[in-house]
């Protein structure tokens, strides 16, 4: 005798396996790490803690 298969289960675990090689997919192609991310975060903040400190006068 033959298992039930639950159609929906089917068509959703299918729909997701497709959906994360699109993700990964764009990840590769767009994304960038969390650490790329932090580096360039930290030089803008250094870069603007710079001209702050060149400042002539605070307003």
């Amino acid at each position: 005798m033959s298992e039930f298969v639950n159609l929906n289960r089917v068509r959703k675990a299918k729909n997701r396996v497709k959906k994360r090689a699109q993700a990964d997919e764009n990840a590769v192609k767009f994304g960038r790490t969390k650490v790329d991310r932090e580096v360039d975060e930290a030089r803008a903040k250094k870069a603007r803690e710079a001209l702050r400190q060149h400042r002539l006068d605070d307003e």
